[in-house]
């Protein structure tokens, strides 16, 4: 069975004031020819289809287009919710839109239900593990503490208890949207950290045949059978060293996975400069960018005057412009934003009370941060659902 992963579309979100939606539509329109001229068996898209739980009508429009364009090539498409969904709106109609051959898994209860394809050599179970929010949904798994690892492992041996009662050499897939141990992180996920701890590890999935991950954005390769599409756009200027693209994987009989990376067309590449404005104007090598989307760090020790409109007369689409003029970091003249740079939100208020008080907060003091974070989160979680 051939499949094709892809995950964290993102209707509906900018790149930096940029509108996307055209350069969505385009990636779609890819899908949809790569599903066709490759033969494709199924596609699946593991999570995050839109950008945020309420999205613009365009984004809408948009995802219902990509619908109809893949019910119509006859070719079954199995989607989760990812955190940026929300899983009940994007849920809506699921039973009805299931008889098109789209199969959208939204509900954390039904993990260990699959949807079952067939090919020639038998049946191959898909099973779609939404985002699961810890604080919502340790009652439905009845685990002791919410964690991102006891939730995930809850829900597969759910998948693995249901593939046991199954047809010897029944083959299967999982969907999930978490954030794996070994993958690499961008700037432009949010961040999912429950109880200090984001990342669970790949071994939580043992027992199927190939994992279809989303939640981080870069195309990589956990392990043979666990692996990220990442997106197939780029979020942000941390993106700019990825090459965008989806898996085609193909399933033999046995079960064992052959994978190539598919690329996706690149609206305008992106830049990150950094030097003096006079370097970044003057240098030849430079050249190259001048089509690109730009941000321009400028390191100048003095603010240039008017940097953006002589940055933009030789980058036309400069979209981020950074002030880091080069000082030593105990420089009191440091920015305040370049001191928090690569804090976790944990990091930094345990900084505070250092600051404030002479003394890093103990064990104790720690936990009680952790727990009032993790309630924030999970606060906006359950507001996020209700809206």
């Amino acid at each position: 069975m051939r499949l094709l992963h892809t995950s964290d579309w993102h209707l509906g979100r900018a790149f930096h004031r940029v509108n996307m939606l055209g350069a969505q539509t385009e990636f779609i329109g890819h899908l949809v020819a790569t599903v066709r001229e490759r033969a494709v068996d199924a596609v699946v898209v593991s999570g995050d289809v839109y950008d945020r739980a309420v999205p613009p009508l365009a984004a809408v429009e948009l995802f219902d287009d990509a619908l109809h364009r893949l019910a119509g090539l006859g070719v079954p498409t199995v989607m989760i919710s990812g955190n940026h969904d929300s899983a009940r709106r994007l849920g809506v109609g699921a039973g009805l839109i299931d008889r098109a051959g789209i199969h959208l898994r939204t509900d954390p209860a039904a993990a260990g239900t699959p949807v079952v394809l067939a090919d020639p050599h038998g049946d191959v179970a898909f099973y779609g593990l939404p985002y699961l929010e810890p604080a919502l949904v340790k009652d439905e798994f009845a685990v002791a503490k919410a964690g991102h690892e006891s939730v995930l492992a809850a829900a597969m041996d759910r998948v693995r208890a249901d593939l046991a009662g199954r047809a010897p050499g029944t083959r299967s897939v999982v969907l999930a949207h978490a954030f794996v141990t070994g993958g690499e992180a961008s700037d432009s996920e949010r961040d999912i950290t429950v109880g200090g701890v984001a990342a669970v590890p790949a071994g939580v999935f043992d027992g199927v045949d190939y994992v279809a991950l989303g939640h981080l954005h870069g195309c990589q390769r956990i392990s043979e059978r666990v692996r990220y599409s990442g997106s197939p756009l780029a979020y942000s200027f941390s993106e700019a060293g990825h090459r965008k693209s989806m898996w085609l994987v193909d399933l033999d009989a046995g079960g064992a996975v052959t994978a190539e990376r598919l690329d996706c067309p690149v609206p305008r590449p992106l830049a990150r400069l950094r030097g003096t404005l006079e370097e970044l104007l003057d240098d030849p090598a430079l050249s190259r960018h001048e089509d690109a989307w730009v941000e321009a760090t400028l390191t100048d020790a003095v603010r240039p005057a008017d940097p953006m409109a002589r940055i933009a007369a030789r980058f036309p689409h400069t979209l981020s412009l950074v002030f880091a003029p080069d000082r030593a970091p105990d420089d009191p003249a440091v920015s305040y934003a370049r001191r928090l740079a690569g804090r976790g939100d944990q990091q930094i208020a345990e900084d505070f009370v250092a600051h404030v008080r002479g003394a890093a907060p103990d064990d104790r003091e720690t936990e009680v941060l952790r727990d009032a974070f993790d309630a924030v989160r999970a606060d906006d979680a359950v507001r996020e659902v209700a809206r």
